[in-house]
Formats: structure tokens, sequence, C-alpha cells
């Protein structure tokens, strides 16, 4: 793909830093340094003592999340891994001992994020549980100094993909991307993607239009946005000229298998992936769509719930018919009760704990995982490297059907295009009907052989 360079590395509607960098020479390059580590009696920043505590000590771990600031924010991680301790330790802790759960605020910064890291180490922390941060550059080596285990994080950096002591629970945004594509060949026109003017939107098109084809689809017009714009009366106006067939958006190109599909005989898809500032174009597109109500739009969680449908006006609004995709199962879903039953008896009425959210959500895979390891210990100890050990043995992880069974090998299939650590590329497939937020179909769809094919250079 050309013409696609930034210099800025803000964020998308995920991650900040998501793009393809040589991720499997540096994944191979960390997995050298530990294993020249597991040699040595002592160094490598491993502070000596750091096992959570022994005999009836506290599990120690750490949750952290931004809060409170003027980007992505994401306080119920935090919220609900406190919650999660209370209602472990009422029902006994793990193992008979109390879990003790540290949280921290990484303030969307690197300098914060490095604190939080530096704070689990100098405590004792056995693992980083369910959390979210845009600055993997800033809390990685601390966590390979100290070898804890990051579990479960939010999936917003391709180093939590790379890293050998990350153990990622969902695909990213590159399975919601292809995936959403995949849905959307079958079903669209013309299709035209509205996202962030970044290097890190520059990854974007490439995921779409890896589902696109795969469907037979031609890929879809690349649509360039602000991400900090106050309205996108312009990007609204680009895509849906282009959906109408009226234009081929900027950047991005029509063209290529499936060109029949293109054709404007069927009704054309706008895709945003903006983040927090879905709404806002949404408030745009709506003005500019009036013309053309059969245009559709789409989108993946975490630039939408249910939240965001109801302020855009619900049935009424744009998003009725609209495809989504997610990690998980729709927040109705049975194999929820577990999650929401933690809630109801111990998150005392703490209006941060959204059930729906996939913070949320991510947030009690992250400790079920966590959960299984230790109880796999049995009378071992409990510590960093045993943890640890326990996940790279082979231990296989149920989430009562929120994901598939996971394992983390140390190269798992998606190594060829540089996410040796990404063991779970299905996605759940959902639409808005009559305002709600609904499965479109039973299941996950595996995206892993739609990455693969997916053209990163």
């Amino acid at each position: 793909m050309t013409g696609r360079r930034r210099t800025s590395t803000r964020s998308t509607f995920l991650p900040r830093s998501y793009r393809f960098t040589g991720p499997v020479r540096a994944a191979a390059l960390s997995a050298g340094a530990l294993a020249a580590c597991a040699s040595l009696a002592v160094g490598c920043g491993v502070v000596p003592g750091t096992t959570g505590g022994s005999g009836d000590d506290p599990i120690v771990v750490m949750t952290w999340a931004p809060e409170g600031t003027s980007a992505t924010n994401k306080p119920g991680m935090p919220a609900f891994a406190r919650a999660y301790a209370r209602w472990i330790n009422a029902a006994g802790g793990l193992n008979g001992r109390e879990l003790k759960v540290l949280t921290c605020n990484d303030n969307n910064d690197a300098v914060s994020t490095a604190k939080c890291a530096r704070r689990a180490v100098k405590e004792h922390a056995v693992a980083v549980v369910g959390s979210y941060s845009q600055h993997s550059e800033a809390f990685f080596p601390h966590l390979e100094g100290a070898g804890i285990p990051y579990i479960g994080g939010y999936g917003v950096t391709n180093a939590e993909f790379t890293s050998p002591l990350s153990y990622p629970v969902n695909g990213g945004p590159s399975s919601l991307l292809a995936g959403l594509g995949r849905e959307l060949a079958a079903s669209c026109g013309p299709v035209s993607l509205v996202r962030p003017d970044t290097i890190a939107g520059d990854s974007l098109p490439t995921m779409l239009d890896a589902g696109l084809t795969a469907g037979g689809h031609h890929q879809a017009a690349d649509q360039r946005a602000p991400e900090d714009a106050a309205e996108y009366a312009t990007q609204a106006e680009t895509a849906l000229a282009h959906a109408t067939g009226g234009g081929n958006g900027t950047g991005g190109g029509a063209g290529g298998p499936g060109e029949e599909k293109g054709n404007g005989k069927e009704a054309g898809c706008v895709v945003t992936a903006l983040g927090d500032r879905t709404s806002t174009f949404m408030d745009s597109f709506r003005r500019t769509r009036d013309d053309h109500p059969e245009v559709r739009t789409a989108t993946v969680l975490g630039s939408v719930d249910q939240t965001v449908i109801d302020a855009a006006g619900a049935g009424s609004g744009p998003f009725e018919g609209a495809y989504v995709t997610g990690w998980y199962p729709e927040a109705s879903d049975p194999a929820w009760a577990p999650m929401k039953k933690v809630i109801s008896e111990a998150a005392f009425s703490d209006t941060r704990i959204d059930p729906t959210d996939t913070g949320v959500q991510t947030t009690w895979i992250a400790y079920t995982v966590f959960r299984q390891a230790v109880e796999s210990l049995a009378d071992r100890e409990v510590s960093a490297d045993t943890v640890r050990g326990a996940l790279d043995d082979g231990l296989r992880i149920t989430t009562g059907g929120l994901t598939p069974t996971l394992r983390w090998p140390f190269s798992a299939r998606l190594a060829s295009i540089g996410f040796p650590r990404l063991v779970n590329a299905d996605v759940t497939v959902q639409t808005v009907r009559k305002g709600r937020l609904v499965a479109a179909r039973k299941g996950f769809v595996d995206m892993t052989k739609t990455l693969q094919k997916a053209d990163v250079d």
C-alpha cells in the first residue's frame, strides 16, 4: 500500500502505536534475552524475592488503566479488578490465600505508565492482569526485566502480540476489522472506511481489505480524518459520495476481486473506526445522509457501544441495521452470568463498572486466566516465574464460552504477519436491531486464515 506514511503516532479507535514494525524479530530477541536470564542465578533486572508472597502472604497483582484523561478512559477495568478481589476473598481467596489487587492510573502517558510498571515490580506483583495502556514501550521493559507476565491486556499495541511475557485473550483491532470486512463483503456495495490520519490509522485499511477481498469484494475507499476534529462534515460527504457510487474516496482505491460488488447495485456501507470520535462523526453523518437513507454503517466494539447507539438515535439513528464486530459474545449472552454475579455481589453499585464495556469484560476474562493458572499450581509457590511457567507449559484455559480455549505456544499461527502471541483471532458478529446491539449470528468466526493473507508490507 502506498501513500500512507505519517509522522503522528496518536491513537486510532483502539491503539496509539499499533503498527507493523518487525515484531517477529523483536519477539525473538526478547525470548532470547529471557532464555539467557533463565540460565543465571541472579540478574536481568529480576528483583530477588519477587514472588508475591509465600505461605499465608497475599498474592499480589496489579491492574492499570487510564482514568480522568481527555483521551481514552477505562475506569471500569481497575474498579472491576478491586471488586473481583473482594469477591474472591469472600469465597476463601485463591488456593486459600488472599488476593491483593493494586491499581494504577496510567494517565494515557508514558511517564505514568512506567511508574505503574515500576510499582508492580517494587510491590512484588506476580502478574499484571486485565489492563489497558497505549504505552507498551514504557511498561514492557520493566515487566520483562522482572519476569512479570502481562495477562489479558486490552490488545491496544502490537507489543502485546509479540512479547513472550504477554498472554493476550483477544485478537486486537486486526481481527475486528478483518471480520467486519468479511461480513460486509456479502451485503455491501461500495465500502468507505473513515479512520484517523495517523501512522496507527494507516494499518486499518489493510485489515479491513483483507476481509473484503476474502469475501470477493474490492478494497474499501480510504477516507482519512483528523482524530481530534470537532466536526466531520467534509469526511461524511466524501464517504457518502463513495458509498452511493459517486466517488472513490481519498487514498485507497477500488478494483480487484469482486469488482461487480461495488457497482452501486447494492447499498453502500460507511465503516467508522474513530474511537471516541465516532459519535462526533455520526452527528455530521446523520445530517449528510438524509438524502441517502439506504447507505448503511458498520463499526467495531471499542468505537461504539450501546450508549453511543442510544445517543445517535437508537432505532431511528444511523446505526440501525449496522454490523458491529466484537471479541466476545453480546452482553446479554448467558456466558456473562458469572461476571455479572461478581458485579452484583462485590461492586457495591460502582457506576464505573458497566458489564457491557469491553474493558470490564476483558478484565473478567484476564482474571479467569490468572485464577486457573494459580489453581494449577496447587500447593506450589505462587510467583511471577511459576505463573508464567504454568501458562508456558501448555495450560489450557476455559472461559465458559466467552472465548475459545486459550493456550499460548511460543509462536502462534499468526507469527507470519508479526503476531506470534495472537492465539485468539475469533470475532463475534453483532448488529443493531430496533436500537439494540444483538447477535447477528451464533458463535464465533475464526479470522486466522484471513489475517494470514493480509498484505502488511
